[in-house]
């Protein structure tokens, strides 16, 4: 049996603090001045919205009454979740989709393999179990795919977005992989000037399925408007609504910049923070970036931020003796705790009392206050796996790999706190079974913490291990399994595909909870593959994540 490794070294001094040093956000009062528009301009924007959704709508409804046109049906309902505008035709989607899942006489089996792996995916995608054994007729007699697949640059790459809806067992989608990845690359390698070569290279860095779904639309109008055959109403009504809601969304992102200025908590702290306000909204747009959201996001990044600064208190500045006074405080959540708290941490304290308070005043019209109590134990129970870490880090001890991912780290990423604050503005839908449910830790909750862990870990290894730190998952692997970087770091990556498909099981029917619950534990996956995928691009925040919120928080699109 494995066992933890004691480092022979001695116990950190218990006044030694490990700094770390982190860069201001590049966007520094950009947001701030942001200027919305007025009100006759925004009822000019949303009326024309209004106009085109209609227009669409009645196109659908035409090509769901249409005989022998199931191919048309597919691209379109595609087009629309992948230009961001489903959310406006949600109910109908669902019954078309439902349509098609019960209609035996869809053709699926005449379909090429661009259509066989679209009808797969998007039944996949909303819900329904169909068997991959549909792609049987695309394998050879050897039982693999046809080599001579290699040249519809377009089946291969509609065939590899929809391996990445795989669950456990899905043994043809994990060969779908490997012969879709090699033949794309090759794609791009050898034949450069083809026009998909743009889509495929986005794709390979980032499947459509883990990807942001806001960001993904915004890559995915910019390729289709190149495409020659776009439907132009389509593309109309996918710019029009991402500009509207881009506004929507800087509105917002001004508010809570100036609320974080007037909290001053970067200033407050004796020791640089990350400042980091708007890769704080552009994570919570992850979870949940269609407008009726709105009270969702404000939680979600009020708590996102004050965390944050909790959290580098633990993990770059706290002695141990100051941690555990601020531990049984958090634990005691009581304003009279703060006469025993280091100055600094007081601001910290209070601000976490506060914002608490502040989402019940915010939830009381509605009389939904009681669900608050929830968040605020996540946060409690957040603050009890930071003092595990920083305990072991003053003790010099490391943990195996999986007494770290058990104890603390898969809690210290914050999957099971941002559970339950996305649950807090969801309305009636996240019911108390719905929050017990989330802070009983279900597997869901929990694979959705072994990607966040493990991928942060991953792409931070580097930077945390050059300071006085725990262990991250990679050097526990290595010391466990006796094993090289790249090897621990290959092995890890295993488990994250692994917990990939817990998270795609559960978004089959039936569903253990309502599905705009689930959603959002998957969007908070998918934020997470797109923040640490090879970086830590919200620690340093100076070239992906700046370019990122360029694309979706910027410049509106020219129509």
């Amino acid at each position: 049996m494995s066992t933890a490794v004691n480092v022979p070294s001695a116990v950190r001094p218990a006044d030694k603090r490990p700094i770390a040093s982190f860069h201001p956000s590049p966007w520094g009062d950009y947001f701030l001045k942001y200027v919305p528009c007025d009100q006759v301009t925004q009822a000019k924007m949303e009326d024309e919205v209004k106009k085109v959704e209609e227009d669409v709508k009645k196109e659908l409804r035409k090509l769901a009454k249409a005989v022998g046109k199931p191919l048309e049906l597919l691209n379109f309902i595609d087009v629309v979740e992948r230009l961001g505008v489903g959310y406006r035709l949600e109910q109908e989607i669902e019954d078309l989709v439902q349509a098609i899942f019960d209609n035996d006489k869809f053709g699926v089996d005449e379909f090429d393999l661009y259509h066989t792996s679209l009808w797969f995916r998007l039944l996949r995608q909303h819900g329904f179990h169909v068997s991959c054994d549909v792609f049987g007729k695309f394998k050879g007699r050897n039982g693999r795919f046809k080599d001579s697949l290699a040249s519809d640059v377009k089946g291969i790459l509609g065939l590899y977005e929809a391996s990445h809806v795989r669950t456990h067992g899905d043994d043809t989608l994990d060969e779908a992989l490997v012969f879709t990845t090699t033949h794309l690359k090759a794609v791009v390698t050898n034949q450069p000037n083809h026009p998909l070569v743009p889509q495929v290279t986005h794709a390979l860095m980032q499947p459509y399925h883990k990807g942001m779904p806001r960001l993904e639309s915004r890559h995915f109008i910019a390729f289709y408007e190149k495409d020659p055959y776009h439907d132009k109403t389509l593309l109309k009504f996918g710019k029009l609504d991402f500009n509207l809601v881009q506004a929507l969304h800087k509105k917002e992102l001004k508010d809570l910049s100036r609320w974080w200025k007037d909290l001053d908590m970067h200033a407050k702290m004796p020791f640089p923070s990350r400042d980091r306000v708007p890769e704080g909204y552009f994570w919570t747009l992850g979870p949940f970036y269609e407008p009726q959201f709105a009270l969702c996001r404000k939680f979600f990044l009020q708590v996102f931020k004050v965390t944050s600064i909790v959290d580098d208190i633990y993990d770059a500045y706290g002695t141990i003796d100051e941690l555990t006074a601020f531990t049984k405080a958090a634990e005691r959540w009581d304003r009279s705790c703060l006469d025993e708290l280091p100055e600094y941490m007081k601001v910290s304290y209070a601000s976490l009392i506060d914002t608490f308070e502040e989402f019940e005043r915010d939830l009381a019209p509605q009389g939904r206050s009681w669900s608050v109590k929830y968040a605020r134990e996540e946060m409690i129970q957040m603050c009890r796996v930071y003092y595990q870490e920083a305990k072991w880090c003053h003790e010099k001890y490391s943990p195996t790999c999986d007494e770290y991912l058990e104890k603390a780290s898969i809690v210290s990423f914050g999957y099971n706190l941002g559970t339950v604050v996305c649950f807090l503005g969801m309305g009636d839908v996240a019911t108390k079974e719905a929050f017990e449910w989330a802070r009983g830790n279900p597997k869901v909750v929990r694979a959705a913490g072994i990607i966040g862990r493990l991928m942060d870990d991953i792409g931070s290894h580097h930077f945390e291990q050059g300071r006085d730190h725990v262990p991250s998952a990679v050097e526990c692997y290595i010391r466990q399994h006796g094993v090289d970087e790249v090897t621990a770091q290959r092995e890890l990556g295993k488990r994250v595909e692994s917990s990939w498909k817990d998270i795609n099981e559960m978004m089959l029917k039936p569903y253990m909870m309502p599905k705009p619950l689930l959603t959002r534990i998957l969007n908070e996956c998918r934020i997470v593959d797109v923040i640490y995928k090879g970086e830590d691009s919200y620690t340093f925040s100076n070239t992906t994540m700046k370019k990122n919120i360029s694309h979706i928080l910027t410049d509106p699109i020219p129509i």
